[in-house]
């Protein structure tokens, strides 16, 4: 994870040979693919690449795009990968005859059919509606289960994070932040930046010192001495997202009733829950 620009893909293609490493190297379940003198090409190492933009071919059917350019060895495995994908009754159709959530298992279809060792996934979910998101999510990580793939997912979407990830990697400018699970992550950041990338934060001065506690971990009470200011009542289905004003920080925070905007409530939260940064929030791995 990390904002545009971060490193995400580059990541990918370095360890895809698609890019070059100026320095480090890359390996494989022990095996060299990057290192001095030493370059495995893209084609022989067992790595699985799926795009973020779904690139099949317009005049290949399903099939043949998942057979496409297929070593021989590999077409005992079409059966179980298209009845593995939920594509077995598609492949005569053409890509622009498929949803955005068919095209995408098209594609991861064809990356796992050539058993690879790591399968490589750029922002699978970047291009779906979001009333499919999820859906997907649970089909691409019940296939990824199913053939036991080891996976690396490239997303900026906190959900695809922690709803499917065993660890989750952030960068910054291409350096490393955080590595770690995700529930420890989520709630032990190494930095405010890890922070800010897994979900709002709101930021509290007690005395020199700067805090900060998620939205989840606010409650509105009857009596406190935190008052803050509503501005925006967002209507969620089970709950209530509110935007308020407090110490002329910007609050967010979840209430089970609907709130007037302009109105001044309390709230509170325990001392357990405040994350703790510099100031300025400079603790970056270098």
């Amino acid at each position: 994870m990390g904002e545009s620009g971060s490193g995400k893909t580059t990541f990918l293609k370095c360890i895809a040979g698609l890019e070059k490493i100026h320095s480090g190297s890359i390996l494989l379940n022990n095996v060299v693919l990057n290192d001095k003198g030493i370059f495995v090409k893209p084609q022989d190492r067992k790595i699985g690449f799926v795009f973020q933009d779904y690139p099949l071919f317009p005049h290949l059917n399903l099939e043949e795009n998942i057979v496409f350019n297929l070593d021989k060895k590999y077409h005992k495995n079409l059966d179980y990968i298209l009845t593995l994908t939920g594509l077995k009754y598609f492949v005569s159709r053409y890509p622009h005859e498929l949803s955005g959530g068919e095209q995408q298992r098209t594609c991861v279809a064809r990356a796992l059919i050539r058993e690879p060792e790591l399968l490589l996934l750029d922002e699978p979910f970047s291009n779906l509606d979001s009333a499919i998101k999820q859906s997907m999510r649970e089909e691409i990580y019940k296939i990824i289960k199913e053939t036991n793939t080891t996976t690396i997912l490239v997303t900026h979407d906190i959900n695809d994070s922690l709803n499917i990830a065993d660890k989750i990697l952030i960068f910054k400018a291409g350096i490393v932040q955080q590595y770690d699970k995700p529930e420890k992550m989520y709630c032990e950041p190494a930095n405010c930046y890890c922070a800010m990338i897994l979900g709002d934060m709101n930021k509290l001065f007690i005395g020199s010192e700067t805090y900060y506690v998620r939205p989840e971990k606010v409650e509105v009470v009857k009596k406190s001495n935190h008052k803050i200011k509503v501005e925006k009542c967002f209507f969620q289905g089970r709950e209530y997202r509110i935007k308020g004003r407090y110490n002329n920080e910007i609050w967010h925070f979840f209430s089970k009733k609907s709130i007037n905007e302009n109105e001044e409530i309390f709230i509170d939260f325990k001392k357990i829950d405040l994350i703790y940064f510099d100031p300025v929030c400079k603790n970056f791995f270098k």
